[in-house]
């Protein structure tokens, strides 16, 4: 992957993530994009705030987070919550 393709990817990482937000926000918490593995297709993200060690964190970062990121981006295969 060409470097302006993973910072295009990445560009549309931060769309979707801003996109997801507002609801995080409105727990008090938030997340902030760490990383983009093109070979892996790994996201790295930190979850801030109320997220950063509320008990729902793990289905946040599933059901919501990675599930919103796979769905939009085909490059976007797993994403892993970072300290």
């Amino acid at each position: 992957m060409s470097t302006a393709t993973v910072e295009s990817t990445l560009d549309e990482i931060e769309r979707v993530l801003d996109d997801i937000r507002p609801a995080v926000r409105s727990d008090g918490g938030d997340i902030q994009l760490v990383s983009f593995d093109p070979e892996s297709g790994r996201v790295a993200v930190r979850l801030v705030g109320a997220c950063y060690d509320c008990p729902m964190s793990t289905a946040t970062l599933r059901a919501g987070i990675e599930q919103h990121l796979c769905h939009a981006l085909p490059a976007v295969h797993s994403v892993e919550a970072v300290a």
